[in-house]
C-alpha cells in the first residue's frame, strides 16, 4: 500500500477555489451537501482552510488576478493532494478562453488528477468522479 492509497483510504476533505466564474458549478457542488445527495455519509466535507484539505476543487476560469493565488493555494495543501478541475471553464476555460485576462485552464497552471466536464456538471457527475478517481 503506497502512500496515495493509505492517504485517501478514509474520508477525503475538500477545498473549494472558486475562480471567476458565473457561480453555477459552485451551487452544483454545494448540491451535493444537500440531504438528496449528502455526501458528508461517505465523510466528505468542506474545509475551510487548504491546509486541513485532501482534495482543491477548482471551479471557474483563471484570470490573470486568480492565477497567483490559485497557485499560492496548492503551494500551502499538504501533499500529496487530488486536484479536480470542475465545469468547462475549469477543464478548458470555457466561454471566458477568448478574453483578454484568460491565464489558461486548471492544467497549465498545477497539475490535475480529475476533469468534472459540464456547464454546470450535476452532483451526479461529481460523486460519479470522485468515486472513478479514489478506484484509479
Amino acid at each position: 500500500m503506497g502512500l496515495t492509497d493509505y492517504c485517501f483510504k478514509k474520508s477525503l476533505w475538500l477545498f473549494h477555489f472558486a475562480g471567476a466564474s458565473c457561480n453555477n458549478c459552485d451551487i452544483e457542488l454545494l448540491d451535493c451537501l444537500t440531504p438528496r445527495y449528502d455526501v458528508e455519509r461517505f465523510g466528505m466535507v468542506l474545509v475551510g482552510s487548504v491546509r486541513h484539505a485532501d482534495v482543491l476543487v477548482v471551479s471557474g476560469s483563471i484570470n490573470q488576478k486568480c492565477r497567483s493565488r490559485l497557485l499560492t493555494i496548492y503551494e500551502q495543501a499538504p501533499k500529496p493532494l487530488l486536484v479536480i478541475a470542475v465545469g468547462a471553464c475549469g477543464c478548458t476555460g470555457g466561454i471566458f478562453a477568448e478574453g483578454n485576462t484568460f491565464a489558461g485552464p486548471v492544467d497549465s497552471i498545477i497539475p490535475v488528477d480529475l476533469y468534472i466536464p459540464g456547464c454546470p456538471p450535476k452532483p451526479e457527475a461529481f460523486l460519479a468522479g470522485i468515486v472513478k478517481l479514489l478506484n484509479k
